[in-house]
């Protein structure tokens, strides 16, 4: 079960928050392909139609916020990471209205 919500909307593309509740190898790029919504990068499940336009050396993912109880314990823990360069020169572009 995947659930996202648009952070952003820059016409064609979105930035979305997607939280996932069972999970899967390729889970969220073939949910959001299924939906019409391919990630910028996605060789394999994405659009490169779509995708023209963009400058993506990779899938446009990032995992923000991981969390987890610890098998032992069953503790919660949880590690966050912030946007990789490559990410935020995408979003900047898009927020100023163009594409890289």
């Amino acid at each position: 079960m995947t659930r996202y919500r648009v952070a952003e909307s820059f016409g064609a593309v979105s930035l979305v928050e997607v939280t996932i509740e069972t999970g899967r190898t390729h889970q969220i790029r073939v949910h959001m392909a299924h939906i019409g919504h391919p990630v910028i990068g996605d060789r394999q499940y994405g659009s490169r139609r779509r995708d023209r336009g963009f400058e993506a050396a990779r899938q446009m993912l990032h995992a923000r916020l991981l969390g987890l109880r610890h098998p032992r314990t069953n503790e919660p823990a949880a590690w966050t990471a912030p946007l990789p360069a490559d990410f935020q020169a995408l979003l900047s572009a898009l927020r100023k209205g163009r594409s890289r």
